[in-house]
């Protein structure tokens, strides 16, 4: 269970490790799956703030992210993820933001470009 989201592949095959993201995001106008006491106003999806802490799905991989800025006029929110993820460019993303208690689904969105590292070289098999 715990390699779930993790990449294996020949060096240098791999996609590249971001460790910051900008996303072209789009935010549902309504909660899923939330029961609420007849208050329309309480399951809209809010917009995204800046240091706003979110859940990002990419892949099978779950990351935490933290609002760096966002770019309202075409909706572009910039996100330092909490650990690498292996990924490439156009790849789509899920965001979710925690609502009483629980990770609620707020939005999708597609990766435009972000922040990369290198791996970790390593010195192959001993003999």
């Amino acid at each position: 269970d715990r390699l779930v989201g993790m990449v294996l592949g020949h060096p240098g095959k791999l996609p590249s490790i971001y460790i910051e993201i900008e996303v072209k995001f789009y935010l549902l106008r309504r909660l899923l799956g939330v029961k609420t006491d007849g208050d329309a106003k309480q399951n809209k999806v809010k917009k995204l703030g800046k240091g706003e802490f979110l859940m990002v799905n990419i892949g099978s991989t779950a990351a935490g992210g933290r609002v760096l800025g966002i770019k309202a006029e075409n909706d572009m929110a910039k996100i330092a993820l909490s650990n690498p993820v292996c990924t490439t460019e156009g790849d789509k993303v899920a965001l979710s933001r925690m609502i009483d208690k629980h990770w609620r689904l707020i939005g999708w969105g597609t990766i435009s470009k972000g922040t990369t590292i290198k791996p970790l070289e390593s010195e192959g098999p001993k003999k």
